[in-house]
């Protein structure tokens, strides 16, 4: 089973590099307003991409944490679906202020990235945007993959989420989880045993916190199935695992 979601892992990769023109071309078709604005985050200049619904009212933001490849066109269009469901999508670029070519190295360097400075950059998004005069004040926070662990280690750190949605991404420690004080919810693909396997000792780590955790695995569906399961040749297995976990984000999304 581990040999397989390395192997999903690896294919993941590979559709990466080979989707990124449809992805762009999906975002300078849409309708709505999306830009680039630099946020202070410390001593340092942190970009982040922002989409707005189409709304007469104030909306509610959702801070979106990118995979280990980085801040893709993928992940943008992300926000753009968010904002096109009604909400203020924020996607910060935390590799902001380093170069690098093509998502091998992006990896590599995501995977070296200090957890405090990791944690300022979020903290500094969410100030950020929380604070638009568009927005209401609320904030939810969800991650893919790398993004998805940090989603649910920023809800230990921020007390004021609304929720937090992970994205087949790894448990903080368990010491960690009773600081949490949003629901976490859980989208996980069947066959990517490297992450799903540690659900039901999560499930039952959070149950004895008292916290909320809600966990959905997919039958079939493997390690980035939000992606793949978008893809023109996707399986059958990770194309309705897509359409039901974003059926079930934005029913959460709406009960907040």
């Amino acid at each position: 089973m581990k040999s397989l979601s390395c192997l999903a892992f690896l294919l993941l990769a590979s559709f990466c590099a080979h989707a990124q023109d449809a992805d762009k071309a999906r975002l300078e078709a849409s309708p709505r307003h999306g830009e680039w604005v630099t946020v202070k985050s410390g001593g340092r200049d942190l970009k982040c991409f922002v989409v707005y619904p189409e709304v007469k009212d104030k909306a509610p933001a959702v801070l979106v944490i990118h995979e280990i490849f980085g801040l893709t066109d993928w992940a943008r269009g992300v926000c753009d679906d968010l904002a096109a469901a009604g909400y203020i999508a924020i996607a910060p670029d935390l590799l902001s202020g380093q170069t690098y070519s093509g998502i091998d190295e992006a990896r590599k360097l995501v995977g070296e990235l200090p957890p405090a400075q990791v944690t300022s950059d979020l903290e500094a998004a969410a100030a950020y945007v929380t604070k638009l005069p568009a927005a209401n004040g609320t904030l939810s926070v969800a991650g893919f993959c790398w993004g998805g662990g940090q989603s649910f280690s920023y809800a230990t750190v921020n007390p004021k989420l609304k929720a937090a949605f992970v994205f087949y991404g790894p448990s903080p420690d368990a010491g960690a989880l009773s600081k949490i004080a949003c629901p976490v919810y859980g989208f996980y693909g069947e066959d990517d045993a490297r992450i799903s396997a540690g659900v039901p000792a999560t499930t039952e780590q959070m149950k004895a916190a008292g916290k909320t955790y809600e966990p959905v695995i997919y039958a079939g569906a493997g390690h980035g199935f939000m992606r793949t399961g978008e893809a023109p040749d996707a399986t059958p297995a990770n194309k309705a695992a897509r359409t039901e976990a974003w059926q079930r984000w934005k029913k959460i999304l709406g009960s907040l």
